[in-house]
């Protein structure tokens, strides 16, 4: 297994921040397959393979990913993409 962790500033407050994370969020479902909910100000989200949480703040975003076995072996691929789609959406 592996543990990705990406943590990025912003300037666009909370609320602005949890929508944009929630479109992120309906991209990785349509595109991956990937299964997502809120607690709070954390969006969790799942999928064969794949378990993770995003923590949205005033002024911070973290990604928190563990990927399992078969995924581990593309971890740091998997980690640009992640840093890519998430810069792009904090940027949007």
């Amino acid at each position: 297994m592996s543990q990705i962790t990406i943590e990025r500033s912003h300037s666009l407050g909370l609320e602005s921040v949890r929508q944009k994370t929630d479109q992120l969020a309906e991209k990785l479902t349509r595109d991956y397959g990937v299964a997502c909910a809120w607690e709070g100000d954390t969006l969790k989200f799942t999928r064969s393979g794949v378990d993770g949480r995003i923590e949205v703040g005033e002024d911070r975003v973290r990604v928190l990913a563990t990927l399992g076995m078969m995924f581990s072996m593309l971890s740091g691929q998997i980690e640009k993409e992640i840093e890519r789609k998430l810069d792009k959406a904090l940027a949007a």
